[in-house]
């Protein structure tokens, strides 16, 4: 959400944001926040010059009183009575506009850094950066799922019975392959200072808001029946929601976190929920690394970040790639956004497998984030990004370690959380 004094003070430069991501519909909003706030203002300044009023005019009834003076008092009270009533139908108007001011102020999108790219959507996306050079084995490189049935390791029969569509049960050693993953990449993010957490995997409702736009909200999270409780699409959800309502100390910046959670998604509207694999699917787990930073200083953690995610696949030595997504890519709180997509031998070309984003102070003025500095206090600004997520991440592994017998080589970093094991056969 954007400080209202920017919206106030430079309306023109908050609708060219707007047209930039290609969404004119809210263009309208714009006006409508600035005309409501002006009301809105009025509203307050009248209220406040009537409070000042009517406690002068409250102490001179008493002294109207002390004087015998009865037919003052009463014109004074009469006075008070009036003020009373328009006090209270103005501060309900207050209540009503400050409503309407923030049902807009939440979908209008955040400014977007001069940095990114135009572009009305994914299909405008720029490369930014390859790293290790994408391979084409000699030869047939099986779809995954056909490779995690010849190892024994998955079945979507039994989890279509369960749960249906989007579902699965990783078994074997391709579950404790999932799994290694997720160990490596906890401890990768522990070595470079990141502090661990397992989250709440469920949110209220004024954390949800906070956190995502609305539009995400609807097309991504399960809500609990009868309860105001939400499961999460991520654990960024629950860790930058740790810190609502809360004043930091400044000294406590920057807070660097990497936290592990199931994560849940309906997927409105996405295209491969019903195909055959776990590409997109309902319910997967996650490793992710959050930062609460100084304004000045999130830039620079950005590029920290995606450089985590690309080391950590570097170092499993699956060639990956840095995308930069364009205006209209960006979802409504993000300030900036860089997609990491790794190599896919079996469809030579590249696929997402992580998200890099700086939501600058949308996701902290939402959540009421405050940080006490030396000059006062302040906003703090937000980023996340995914270290890994399997069981996407996988098909990556699966698809760059295949041999031509069959087997699945396991790299060194990952040896270790499998029991010693070089191969999987």
């Amino acid at each position: 959400m954007l400080d209202i004094k920017v919206v106030r003070n430079d309306p023109e430069m908050v609708k060219e944001n707007i047209r930039k991501k290609f969404q004119d519909s809210k263009l309208p909003l714009v006006d409508e926040v600035v005309e409501m706030d002006r009301r809105y203002r009025d509203a307050k300044t009248r209220c406040d010059t009537l409070r000042g009023q009517r406690n002068t005019i409250s102490k001179q009834i008493g002294a109207f009183m002390a004087k015998g003076q009865k037919d003052e008092a009463e014109k004074a009270k009469a006075e008070v009575t009036a003020m009373a009533k328009e006090l209270e139908d103005l501060e309900k108007l207050e209540e009503e506009l400050a409503a309407e001011i923030k049902k807009r102020m939440m979908v209008i999108p955040n400014i977007i850094d001069p940095s990114v790219p135009v572009g009305r959507d994914d299909s405008e996306n720029v490369e930014v950066e390859r790293f290790g050079e994408p391979a084409v084995p000699d030869f047939e490189v099986p779809y995954h799922i056909d490779i995690m049935e010849r190892l024994n390791g998955v079945d979507l029969d039994s989890a279509r019975r369960t749960s249906g569509n989007g579902f699965y049960y990783l078994k074997g050693d391709i579950a404790r392959l999932h799994s290694a993953i997720l160990s490596y990449a906890r401890d990768f993010m522990i070595d470079r200072g990141f502090t661990y957490y397992v989250p709440p995997f469920m949110i209220r409702s004024d954390v949800v808001t906070g956190v995502m736009s609305f539009a995400e909200m609807e097309n991504m999270m399960y809500k609990i029946e009868g309860e105001d409780l939400y499961l999460i699409g991520t654990s960024e959800h629950s860790m930058i929601g740790k810190f609502i309502d809360q004043i930091l100390d400044e000294g406590e910046l920057p807070q660097t976190l990497t936290s592990y959670s199931p994560c849940f998604r309906k997927e409105v509207g996405a295209h491969g929920i019903e195909e055959r694999g776990v590409y997109r699917i309902h319910q997967f787990e996650k490793q992710e690394m959050i930062v609460v930073c100084k304004p000045e200083d999130s830039a620079q953690w950005f590029v920290k970040l995606y450089q985590n995610t690309v080391d950590f696949f570097r170092s499993l030595d699956i060639p990956v790639r840095t995308l930069e997504c364009c205006s209209g890519d960006l979802a409504d709180l993000k300030v900036k956004s860089l997609d990491v997509e790794a190599w896919s031998p079996r469809q030579k070309k590249y696929f997402e497998v992580g998200s890099c984003s700086n939501l600058g102070d949308a996701q902290a003025r939402r959540l009421g984030i405050r940080v006490r500095g030396e000059k006062g206090t302040y906003i703090p600004h937000t980023l996340n990004n995914t270290v890994v997520a399997p069981p996407r991440m996988l098909i990556a592994y699966l698809e760059n370690n295949l041999q031509a017998d069959g087997s699945v080589a396991i790299p060194k970093p990952l040896q270790m959380y499998m029991g010693g094991k070089a191969f999987i056969k």
